[in-house]
């Protein structure tokens, strides 16, 4: 009974962290963990999983059961409670590491059988609206900078959103390559996941397309857009396609 708690206990400690340092790394050397993390932060990630494993492979050398001994020959029993509110006490540390043992070992599971995805279009379309477009170079965009050379669709739908000097904008040629989603007005949207740190914080950067584009693009079909920006003369901003064709998804099917 010792040793079978003893090895539990084992597993939910260096076990899955060795497990998930593992896949972390594998992760990263395959080029594949942009899906989960920033590019910057992918040396950061690969490094912490490289010292954890080091850490636990060293913590083997311990005896056995050795992470249940401090604190077992300290003080008398009248200093710790009764036994009955030490009792209850175990019993609901046991429950909670049972209950986050699941949960852990669920999540190491799902690592290793499931392979590496790009957040769904499903989920862009899920998120759409819940925070106000601001990305990469917003602030370019809020000061009128025309200069749209490198912008992705992140930066194009700050531009749209937010540009004080529209104007500046019109005939800007545009090649851009993201997922189709519907427009609650109808029509279509070219839209890309835009993340600062992981696929935690990730949301959808849309941009609506106006002719050249008919039904047949399915939600979360991969498309590159090459046409022009115009400016309405009420000032909203739109893409004219000139040609569209489907496209694989990038390696890197997000922008930062």
């Amino acid at each position: 009974m010792l040793r079978r708690r003893a090895l539990a206990t084992r597993w939910l400690g260096v076990g899955l962290a060795s497990v998930i340092s593992v896949v972390t790394l594998g992760l990263g050397f395959t080029g594949r963990l942009t899906l989960y993390v920033s590019p910057e932060t992918v040396w950061f990630a690969c490094l912490a999983a490289a010292v954890t494993l080091i850490i636990a492979i060293w913590s083997c050398a311990l005896p056995l059961g050795a992470e249940d001994d401090h604190g077992h020959d300290h003080g008398h029993s009248h200093e710790r409670g009764a036994d009955a509110a030490a009792s209850r006490r175990r019993t609901w540390g046991t429950v909670a590491t049972v209950t986050g043992g699941v949960i852990a070992s669920g999540v190491v599971l799902a690592a290793l059988v499931l392979p590496p995805a790009s957040l769904s279009a499903q989920l862009a379309v899920s998120r759409a609206g819940e925070t106000t477009a601001l990305f990469a170079g917003a602030d370019d965009v809020t000061l009128g900078v025309a200069d749209t050379t490198t912008f992705g669709v992140g930066e194009w739908a700050s531009a749209f959103a937010t540009a004080t000097r529209p104007e500046a904008y019109d005939g800007a040629a545009v090649t851009l390559t993201g997922f189709v989603t519907p427009r609650d007005a109808g029509g279509l949207n070219l839209t890309r996941m835009v993340i600062t740190h992981c696929v935690i914080d990730a949301q959808p950067a849309s941009l609506p397309l106006e002719g050249g584009v008919d039904g047949s693009y399915a939600t979360g079909q991969w498309i590159e857009v090459t046409g022009t920006v115009r400016a309405d003369d009420d000032g909203t901003l739109r893409i004219e396609p000139s040609a569209v064709k489907k496209v694989a998804e990038p390696k890197d099917p997000y922008e930062y």
